[in-house]
């Protein structure tokens, strides 16, 4: 069943806190230490990174090759063979490997803050979202809370802040996703947040309204946290690439 509906994390003590996250990427689709994420927990939080060593996510299944390293509040799929599972990216996906169900904070409704900081190159993004639990397969939609390219840096310094609904598979839900150029500077904490309330869903940024979104799933979520590479996509500019990075200092979740 899922699980606690409000959280306030910090990332202290020095270790993840794995009642409550999972640190691998939809471990069901190749397995937890396939999928794991490089992460250590600092004094400034959780930092994710992805260095020049480590492997490509389902490299024999994902069409562009993808490397990531991410964090997720929930988890479980259907038995090995099976097609039940979470966020498939193609058709006729099987399990790999069952996973236990791991609900470490599943909301339904309420404000949802992940403050972080991010280093990008122009192969890479970060991203923060909720989405379905899809216990049952129409549950699937997405909150995005923010999804930034890192080729749409420019100086300024500008960024395109996705954020908006997707309706990933939901027939109940319109695709609603924008990504504006917005004066950010990613590599410094900010603050990226949705009101997500029967109905409709606040975005905001550093506190400020960017907009509001005049439907909203209607089911429990969770959320994922995450920092990704795109390794043969090439670069404009010549020079060192710098390996991603995401700093997440605090993620805060609490009911309407």
């Amino acid at each position: 069943m899922p699980g606690p509906r409000t959280i306030e994390e910090r990332f202290l003590g020095g270790q993840l806190d794995q009642t409550v996250w999972t640190p691998a990427y939809l471990p069901a689709w190749s397995s937890t230490r396939e999928a794991a994420a490089t992460y250590e927990v600092a004094a400034e939080g959780l930092r994710l990174t992805i260095p020049p060593e480590q492997p490509l996510w389902c490299p024999d299944l994902h069409e562009e090759p993808l490397r990531v390293s991410a964090v997720q509040s929930g988890n479980w799929s259907g038995p090995v063979s099976s097609t039940r599972g979470q966020q498939p990216f193609r058709d006729g996906l099987l399990v790999r490997e069952a996973q236990t169900p791991r609900w470490g904070f599943t909301p339904h409704y309420g404000r949802v803050e992940v403050e972080c900081r991010a280093i990008l190159s122009e192969r890479s993004m970060f991203s923060a979202w909720m989405v379905g639990l899809e216990l049952e397969p129409d549950d699937c939609g997405e909150i995005c809370l923010v999804e930034v390219f890192g080729d749409t840096l420019t100086d300024g310094p500008v960024a395109a802040l996705g954020h908006g609904i997707k309706r990933i598979r939901d027939p109940r839900l319109r695709q609603d996703f924008v990504a504006d150029p917005r004066r950010i500077d990613i590599t410094e904490p900010h603050v990226y947040a949705v009101d997500w309330r029967p109905g409709e869903v606040d975005f905001l940024f550093d506190g400020e309204r960017l907009r509001t979104v005049a439907h909203a799933p209607t089911y429990p979520m969770q959320l994922i946290i995450g920092v990704f590479d795109f390794p043969q996509r090439a670069a404009r500019r010549r020079g060192e690439i710098p390996a991603p990075e995401l700093v997440v200092r605090r993620v805060s979740g609490r009911l309407p």
